[in-house]
């Protein structure tokens, strides 16, 4: 398996359902998985599963256990500059940066090392080609049966991979560059979707919203496409003591990438319509990106700046605890593949508003859907939600009980199903 990130390290939902599906096919007895990531950081979570970073041993297979799991998985670090699932107008601003990474080197052979400058460069394409490399190394060294590749970065790796040992292939689609640049596609991206697609023996697409761009836009023959949703980490008892409410005032929380496809401008102009209603109301923006300076600028223009908040990029714990201050969640997704964010507000007992252009509005049937341009459905269903207390209690109950029961384990078999398919 070829992906990018991994908790705590993640910069969206790509990190998060890695995790969650890795964990969910350790669970099958059938199932072992070797997890391939460009760079592991060592403080990854190491409750549930142990790190191995390849700069620190030889690029060997190594055993790694999920604690209460007796299927064991193996985990490689290879190094790469490349940043993990941003845009890229964000990769080209994000690679301007100065790193100070030393070089080091993977041992494949006994007779030889390959070499990786570990540079943030602004050469994106070379760092694909390079973790491609670095895939032949580990499909030549390694006995596997097949080859699942996360998203698009990781689509030349599996297609390596493939080559070399005349495995299936299986990607999994969490997101296109139509979802990422709301239609202006960059071609080097998209060439590189399609090439990983036709490679493909089965796709995974997180959604049957993302299912019909595949098929209609990459011109994919529907028989080799299928839907598995995401799922969400069940929530500890220890956990749920925590997701309380801590303050007093009401407070409607955005959280993700502050960039076109998550529809950021469109919570700020709802919330200036609840608040020429309410005045016991916070409105939180969290998470960075490209659009935050102008949505900053756009509060202050709309003089509700002492009524909203700006809180920087959140995770890991600081994610749940913005969920325990929360009373309303927003996701107002102008093209959304799937959307785990509000499977986990609803896990904290936070009722969401989604829009009808997520793929999670697909599956969840208590939540309040809106389309994302309709800011007057949004500030309605937010005031309703903050006013209307058996609406609130409603949404709260029913949809904490449906979250609850769409777990990792289910995707994992229903990935398993695509994995005999590919065999086959």
């Amino acid at each position: 398996m070829f992906g990018w990130e991994f908790p705590p390290h993640i910069s969206g939902g790509l990190g998060t359902a890695c995790y969650g599906l890795t964990k969910g096919l350790a669970e099958l007895k059938d199932v072992e998985v070797t997890f391939v990531v460009p760079k592991a950081y060592g403080d990854e979570d190491q409750s549930s599963m142990e790190l191995i970073g390849a700069n620190n041993v030889p690029l060997t297979r190594k055993e790694v256990h999920f604690e209460d799991l007796q299927t064991k998985i193996d985990y490689y670090e290879v190094e790469s500059g490349m940043v993990p699932y941003v845009d890229p107008e964000e990769f080209w601003k994000l690679s301007s940066k100065k790193y100070t990474e030393k070089t080091r080197f993977v041992e494949t052979t006994e007779e030889g090392k390959l070499e990786f400058s570990g540079k943030y460069g602004a050469d994106l394409l070379h760092e694909i080609y390079k973790y491609s490399l670095v895939a032949e190394v580990i499909a030549r060294d390694s006995e596997f049966d097949l080859i699942h590749a996360h998203d698009w970065l990781a689509y030349p790796a599996g297609i390596a991979a493939k080559e070399m040992s005349g495995k299936p292939l299986v990607i999994h689609v969490h997101a296109t560059d139509f979802d990422r640049s709301g239609g202006s596609v960059n071609p080097s991206v998209y060439e590189i979707e399609k090439r990983g697609m036709d490679a493909a023996d089965q796709i995974i697409t997180v959604s049957n919203l993302t299912r019909r761009i595949v098929i209609e836009k990459y011109g994919i023959d529907p028989e080799k496409v299928t839907t598995v949703y995401n799922a969400v980490e069940p929530v500890s008892e220890q956990e749920k003591v925590k997701l309380k409410k801590g303050v007093d005032e009401k407070i409607v929380t955005f959280l993700g990438r502050i960039t076109m496809q998550k529809g950021p401008e469109y919570f700020v102009e709802a919330a200036n319509l609840v608040l020429k209603k309410m005045n016991n109301v916070r409105f939180v923006m969290a998470g960075s990106g490209d659009m935050m300076d102008a949505m900053v600028r756009r509060a202050a223009a709309l003089k509700i700046s002492d009524r909203f908040h700006f809180t920087g990029f959140l995770k890991g714990d600081d994610v749940f605890d913005m969920f325990r201050m929360s009373d309303v969640f927003v996701m107002p997704s102008v093209s959304e593949p799937f959307g785990i964010v509000p499977l986990e507000a609803m896990q904290s007992n936070v009722p969401v508003i989604i829009s009808n252009q997520s793929g999670v509005s697909e599956i969840l049937n208590y939540a309040i859907k809106i389309d994302y341009w309709d800011t007057h459905a949004m500030a309605d269903a937010i005031y309703g939600l903050l006013n209307y207390p058996a609406l609130w209690n409603t949404f709260k109950k029913y949809g904490k009980e449906e979250v609850d029961s769409l777990q990792w384990r289910k995707s994992a078999k229903d990935v398993r199903e695509v994995y005999i398919k590919a065999l086959d």
